[in-house]
C-alpha cells in the first residue's frame, strides 16, 4: 500500500512539474516555444483552450500531490 501510494505520489509531482513548465508566464517560455506555431495555424481560440486545459491538469495535480502527501505522512508516520 504505502508503495503504491509512493509511486502516485511521484507520477502526480512529475504531470505537477510538466503542467507548470509547460504554463505561458509573462514572458511566454517554453509554452510560447511550444504553441507558437499552433497560434499561427489555428489561431488565438486554440490557445486558449490548451491554456485552460494546463490549468485544470495542475490543479487536479496539485491537490493530489498534497492529499497524497498527507496521507502518506498521517498513515506511515512510525
Amino acid at each position: 500500500m504505502k508503495i503504491f501510494l509512493m509511486i502516485l505520489l511521484a507520477v502526480a509531482s512529475l504531470i505537477l512539474i510538466a503542467s507548470v513548465l509547460l504554463q505561458s508566464g509573462n514572458s511566454a517560455g517554453l509554452s510560447g516555444s511550444i504553441a507558437g506555431g499552433a497560434e499561427q495555424l489555428f489561431g488565438k481560440k486554440k490557445s486558449k483552450g490548451y491554456e485552460a486545459l494546463l490549468a485544470k491538469v495542475t490543479t487536479v495535480a496539485a491537490i493530489l500531490f498534497v492529499i497524497l502527501s498527507l496521507v502518506i505522512i498521517i498513515l506511515f508516520e512510525k
